[in-house]
């Protein structure tokens, strides 16, 4: 179906009937003939609770803003003082009384003691040199003392030295001192209020620059990739085909409703930029698109989780607003699975047209792709077609019912596809938006 122009609220009444809009294309899957059903999904934001793997994206979110890099694993960035290969340990094999001989009873070599020595000198460690001495002169002196042994108990002659650990290494002086997070955020508030009054002073020059000298590179760089600041900087048109008709109510949220982006803006780059719809009932995420150099950041994850948190704000100024909509999940495809990681989540009932709990609907995808979610068998679809000549139709540019529109209609009937537009649409939005009729 194309949608010359869609209000938010029409919009909003079809994605809660499986709907999804791209540009002014809008579309419904054949959800029992599709190889992969397209269930459209909502997350309730204002119940949502982060799993433990988007508290790690957050958490590695907040370290590279504060610190400036990914932080590594625990072994590379905090090396133990001491290690076990410090220790001098020396190792006999446990033999009863009766099985020693005297040739087995002779000192240590010393080659064997020059060699430990020799390793203990060169890591610094006077006390350690004393410590092999006594292993030295000690170890054949409990062997050979037979006064001592019990017979038929072996002689344990295993010596083990414990070596003081080393001092700490201490601060890196070849790194700068580390800043307290508080001062950073503030350095980078300043920045921001900066670049916000720039933008509003300069805005439209620095815009009209931007596009001159993308006009004037266009012939060289045609082969290369645009990076994000060409697709923001490029002004849009009044009618951009992405774009719902921006509605502003005394009840809804500040920034009105309608489309727009969210940009990500990382010392004075932007990183990512996220397209979302925001309507009565819910924010919609469009798409995002981002920097790949900052891949290992996960902004897709980072991106859904500030968008949850940005609903939430907007429902404390819209009270109506309070749902997270993620387009449509996929079971059958593992990419798309992701998006049921969002908890508490619904899925639609692609027959009824009623909310689900996706825990509840899981295990029926796991046996069939197609599922009917709603269990009472009885329930039917609410906003079904009822009167099929209620539907507003646009003739001649003249707004008419459609069982007016149809008497006065020459040539083959139109019916069955009339019927077939408001059945999908229901009969809400056929008695609202406009039917074009050549």
């Amino acid at each position: 179906m194309w949608a010359h122009s869609m209000t938010v609220q029409d919009y909003q009444d079809l994605i809660d009937r499986g709907w999804r809009r791209s540009g002014k294309c809008v579309y419904k899957p054949i959800m029992n003939q599709t190889c992969c059903p397209q269930y459209t999904i909502r997350c309730q934001a204002l119940c949502f609770q982060a799993s433990k793997s988007h508290k790690k994206v957050l958490k590695k979110m907040l370290k590279f803003i504060s610190k400036g890099d990914v932080s590594k694993a625990a072994s590379e960035d905090e090396p133990m003082d001491s290690h076990i290969e410090d220790a001098v340990v020396c190792d006999f094999a446990y033999k009863g009384e009766s099985h020693i001989s005297q040739s087995e009873l002779t000192p240590l070599s010393e080659d064997h003691t020059e060699r430990v020595e020799s390793e203990e000198k060169n890591a610094g460690e006077t006390k350690e040199e004393v410590n092999v001495q006594k292993v030295e002169s000690g170890c054949p002196q409990i062997c050979t003392d037979k006064d001592t042994a019990v017979p038929g108990e072996p002689s344990r002659s295993t010596k083990i030295v414990h070596v003081p650990p080393k001092p700490g290494k201490g601060a890196d002086l070849s790194k700068p001192p580390c800043r307290k997070a508080k001062d950073i955020r503030k350095e980078r508030k300043l920045q921001k209020l900066l670049q916000n009054q720039m933008c509003t002073l300069g805005g439209s020059q620095l815009q009209t620059e931007d596009q001159v000298f993308l006009l004037q590179n266009s012939k060289s760089k045609t082969n290369q990739p645009k990076t994000i600041e060409d697709f923001v900087f490029v002004s849009l048109p009044d009618d951009a085909q992405h774009k719902l008709e921006a509605e502003n109510a005394p009840n809804g949220p500040e920034c009105g409703y309608g489309s727009f982006h969210q940009q990500y803006w990382l010392d004075g780059k932007i990183i990512a930029v996220g397209v979302i719809d925001i309507l009565p009932y819910c924010v919609s995420s469009v798409y995002l698109y981002y920097d790949p150099d900052y891949s290992f950041l996960s902004l897709g994850v980072y991106s859904a989780l500030r968008e949850i948190a940005f609903t939430r704000q907007l429902h404390e100024k819209a009270p109506d607003l309070c749902f997270y909509y993620m387009g449509f999940y996929i079971h059958s495809c593992p990419k798309m699975r992701y998006k049921g990681q969002y908890r508490p989540s619904d899925l639609l009932c692609p027959e009824t047209y009623v909310w689900t709990p996706i825990e509840r609907c899981l295990p029926l995808l796991e046996h069939s792709k197609y599922c009917r979610f709603n269990q009472d068998m009885k329930a039917v679809d609410e906003g079904r077609l009822k009167e099929l000549g209620r539907v507003r139709v646009l003739h001649k540019r003249t707004i008419m019912p459609y069982s007016v529109y149809k008497k006065g209609r020459k040539g083959p009937s139109d019916e069955a596809s009339v019927q077939q537009y408001a059945s999908l649409v229901g009969q809400t939005c056929s008695e609202r938006m406009l039917l074009f009729r050549s």
